[in-house]
């Protein structure tokens, strides 16, 4: 008998992470792979794995979503373009159904993540809201009038693109000054390595003198460990996080701005910065009323969210 169960699969530019999740969106059974670096053939190959490894442990799932870092067109299931993953013009829907035997629905991951959010988490019962995933990259969501936004091709909310220095690092889209290069996981990483060295006597610059990778997660937890150079470089892309979503709130005033993703593990540590940015950047009186929240699914959101697409599908399949 059908379970009410489906598979949500959240997939970055580093990591996936799979689950089961109920009707009451808890998860059951977890299933991590690290696919960095991964070409198109071995990555669709791994996601099928974690579907039938999820399948194994809970054999009457309803459906598959996935939250890949793409442009998607939501009508034809088709990733567009990726600049994280190996996955332009991959007809994602109609592939993995035909491979896994199961409906599939398939998102840009930052829209999933928007959607467990504003269902369920920081942004429910917002009419408009923002989203802003921090990770390998910066992802993008936007809720308007109660729905997904997605533009005229399925790129219509890459926030994480937004150019907020003109000068700044190169960025992976090949632009120079993106949010993503100043304030994704991959940049907390970045601008720690750049502080160890400056100041090799700090926790910061004894882990890279001891060759460790300076990883936005290791910076994080030397920040929580109060080392003041970890703490200055998440002070620093908070701002910088700041100034992007004084951007978002100048244009689209949303209730709430969500921020998840895996360097959302910083905080307070980034989030203080963010909002004294935006409350003297943004404008009145939008600066003043707009949250800026944590994703209560912390970095699980996209993953529950690619399961409500999944719940969405059985509901009413395309």
């Amino acid at each position: 008998m059908p379970t009410g169960r489906v598979i949500g699969i959240d997939a970055g530019g580093t990591k996936l992470l799979a689950g089961v999740v109920d009707e009451r969106l808890l998860v059951h059974h977890r299933v991590h792979r690290v696919i960095r670096g991964l070409g198109q053939r071995k990555l669709l190959e791994v996601m099928v794995e974690v579907v039938e490894e999820a399948r194994a442990a809970e054999p009457d799932v309803g459906a598959v979503g996935f939250g890949i870092p793409s442009r998607v067109d939501a009508d034809l299931g088709v990733s567009e373009g990726s600049v994280h993953l190996p996955l332009d013009g991959v007809p994602f829907r109609a592939l993995m159904s035909e491979r896994l035997g199961l409906p599939v629905a398939v998102d840009n991951d930052a829209n999933a993540a928007l959607l467990a959010e504003s269902r369920a988490g920081a942004a429910r019962g917002a009419r408009c809201a923002a989203m802003v995933t921090l990770g390998t990259g910066i992802g993008g969501g936007l809720l308007i009038d109660g729905e997904l936004f997605r533009g005229n091709y399925g790129g219509g909310a890459e926030l994480g693109h937004m150019i907020v220095d003109i000068d700044g690092p190169e960025c992976s889209c090949g632009s120079r000054g993106c949010l993503e290069a100043l304030a994704s996981g991959s940049a907390i990483g970045r601008l720690g390595e750049e502080a160890a060295r400056k100041a090799p006597d700090s926790a910061l610059g004894r882990a890279l003198g001891a060759r460790e990778e300076l990883s936005g997660r290791l910076v994080t937890e030397l920040a929580h460990d109060g080392d003041e150079m970890a703490r200055d470089v998440l002070a620093s892309v908070g701002r910088s996080l700041g100034a992007g979503i004084a951007n978002i709130v100048n244009i689209f005033e949303p209730q709430v701005v969500v921020v998840g993703g895996g360097a959302i593990a910083g905080g307070e540590l980034l989030l203080e910065p963010a909002r004294k940015v935006v409350a003297s950047r943004a404008l009145y009186p939008a600066r003043d009323r707009v949250r800026i929240a944590a994703a209560e699914f912390g970095d699980e959101a996209g993953m529950v969210g690619a399961a409500l697409l999944a719940m969405d599908v059985v509901r009413t399949p395309y």
